[in-house]
């Protein structure tokens, strides 16, 4: 996908298919007027999100087929989702629907695996041919401020833990 020669991010992707789902969120959630219409619109939508739910069990017509670059194949060109709870969880801490719409948490897990492949792939071919290494990934975020301190954190983080859990370790078995 490119605009006149750029690259489009997948910031810019994931913002466009977000306005897409509320453009149609819109289309399918007409206003209330009263709370009669409300009751009905509240049952219509539940029993819709119980179909929803049990059409995702079984293969259907309209689900992503696989095209090979990411993900899992669960056979019969079907993916499986990998991070679909955590990122519905997600979604809803920030400030999402606490149901989002199926296909915007396929969006987005797309766009996670995707950035994940593209950063493992980069890892792997830098430092030692063939191995992924945390130094590789500090080295390929190194330019963006926000993850670079993020993983700095998390890594810190680690080093407190593994430090902690020695000592109760020590306190509770001797050495």
């Amino acid at each position: 996908m490119t605009t006149r020669g750029a690259v489009v991010s997948p910031a810019n992707r994931l913002r466009s298919a977000t306005s897409a789902v509320n453009e149609r969120r819109a289309e399918v959630e007409p206003p209330i007027k009263s709370n009669e219409e409300e009751d009905k619109l509240t049952t219509n939508k539940s029993s819709l999100r119980d179909r929803m739910a049990d059409e995702e069990d079984e293969p259907g017509f309209d689900e992503e087929l696989d095209d090979g670059t990411s993900g899992v194949d669960v056979g019969h060109g079907r993916r499986k989702r990998l991070f679909s709870k955590e990122l519905r969880c997600m979604m809803y801490g920030f400030g999402d629907d606490q149901n989002p719409y199926t296909e915007s948490v396929d969006i987005l897990e797309d766009l996670v695996i995707e950035f994940i492949t593209e950063m493992t792939h980069k890892a792997m071919s830098i430092g030692r041919q063939g191995r992924v290494q945390v130094e590789d990934i500090v080295f390929l975020i190194r330019k963006d401020p926000r993850k670079f301190a993020r993983v700095k954190d998390l890594l810190t983080m680690n080093e407190e833990l593994k430090r902690a859990r020695k000592a109760f370790d020590e306190a509770n078995y001797g050495s």
